[in-house]
């Protein structure tokens, strides 16, 4: 079908499509004169210098691929500032503060917390979109709505002043990434101590990993359908794998195997409070 046949409401819903794929600012990462005409046109024909003979060309080397090793300065300091910070407050000054992680630059807001400090159940998400990002708080867009729809039909919710039907929810990373692509496994590496400080300070009783890049920071493994639905531990605490509400607005046929995990967090909670 051609463009110029398409009407209002297709156009609208193709314009939709791409923004639930993360396409939400039509920008490049450079400003572009596309009217600007160059003085001269290249003569690459005429101009190309002959190839040198086998005996005397100069090695060519192959182009280096990126390395996937994380930072090491990088993680130290990120390790050095966690520990320095002895109360939540002062760890969100000292993440405001690190300067080693690129995402910092493009993003608007360092987005932290939000929810109940000191809430048995501490939800771990993967990075900040475009709403979160112009909020400063984690999950308040439509994927966070839908959180909160989930997290109120098991009887809790981020706002509940109570601990044991409050919800505490941060990211693993705290900058949103350019056009909503993926941390790298470098960014994630340099980001895990303040992760791992921060649960330790909000002390929750269980973990929810919500989405692979929270099961790769901290579980050391990807592939939530594998994962999801059963327990296991993480920063020595029980953490249960779950998909993230965004993936369940795009596929919406799964949302049974989430209401499966939420009965489980529920279920599990309701075992420690009668142990207790």
């Amino acid at each position: 079908m051609q463009v110029d046949r398409l009407d209002h409401h297709a156009l609208r819903a193709l314009l939709e499509w791409q923004v639930e794929l993360g396409a939400t600012e039509a920008i490049c990462d450079a400003p572009v004169n596309r009217y600007e005409v160059p003085a001269k046109a290249p003569r690459i024909a005429a101009e190309a210098p002959a190839p040198a003979s086998p005996a005397t060309s100069p090695a060519v080397m192959p182009a280096a691929a990126p390395s996937a090793a994380p930072d090491q300065d990088a993680v130290a300091a990120a390790q050095a500032a966690a520990a320095g910070a002895a109360t939540l407050e002062a760890l969100h000054a000292a993440i405001a503060a690190f300067e080693h992680c690129e995402l910092k630059r493009g993003a608007r807001n360092t987005v932290f917390a939000d929810g109940t400090p000191g809430a048995r159940m501490m939800v771990v998400g993967e990075s900040p979109g475009r709403d979160e990002d112009l909020q400063g708080r984690p999950f308040v867009g439509r994927a966070g709505q839908l959180l909160d729809r989930m997290l109120d039909a098991i009887g809790m919710a981020r706002t509940h002043p109570e601990p044991d039907q409050g919800v505490y929810i941060t990211n693993i990373v705290p900058w949103r990434p350019p056009q909503n692509r993926d941390p790298t496994p470098q960014e994630i590496a340099m980001l895990v101590p303040f992760v791992a400080r921060h649960v330790q300070l909000a002390d929750p009783d269980i973990l929810v990993l919500v989405g692979n890049i929270a099961c790769q920071a901290l579980l050391g493994r990807k592939g939530i359908t594998r994962l999801r639905g059963s327990w296991t531990e993480a920063l020595g605490r029980p953490a249960l794998p779950t998909f993230h509400p965004a993936y369940l607005l795009r596929q919406p046929h799964l949302k049974r195997a989430s209401w499966h995990d939420l009965l489980m967090i529920r279920a599990r909670l309701r075992q420690q409070e009668a142990r207790e």
